[in-house]
C-alpha cells in the first residue's frame, strides 16, 4: 500500500488543478500521482470548502467518534444486562 501523501501536498496539488491551465491528466502525471487520486482530493477539497455536498473531515471524524462511543455503550449496556440477569438468579426462591 502507498504511503500516504503530506495534506501541504495534496493541498498543493489541488490548487493548481483548480487553476485550470491544464488537464487532470496531465496534472497527476507532472505530480507523479494517478488520476484517480487527484479526482478524490479534488471532491474532498470541494465537500471541505462547501461547493459540493458531502461529508467533511470533522464530521467524518466526529462520527468515528460517535461510533466508537456508541459500540462501547453497548458493550458496558450488554455487560449490565447479563449481570443483572445472574443477580436476579440467585435470589430466586428454592436456592
Amino acid at each position: 500500500m502507498p504511503r500516504p501523501h503530506p495534506k501541504e501536498f495534496r493541498d498543493d496539488v489541488v490548487a493548481v488543478a483548480r487553476r485550470g491551465e491544464a488537464p487532470i491528466a496531465q496534472i497527476a502525471k507532472d505530480f507523479g500521482i494517478s488520476e484517480s487520486y487527484l479526482r478524490n482530493w479534488l471532491h474532498a477539497a470541494d465537500a471541505e470548502d462547501g461547493h459540493r455536498p458531502g461529508t467533511t473531515a470533522s464530521e467524518s471524524a466526529e462520527l468515528r467518534e460517535l461510533r466508537r462511543r456508541n459500540r462501547l455503550l453497548e458493550q458496558e449496556n450488554e455487560v449490565l444486562r447479563r449481570a443483572a440477569a445472574y443477580f436476579a438468579q440467585a435470589h430466586l426462591p428454592g436456592k
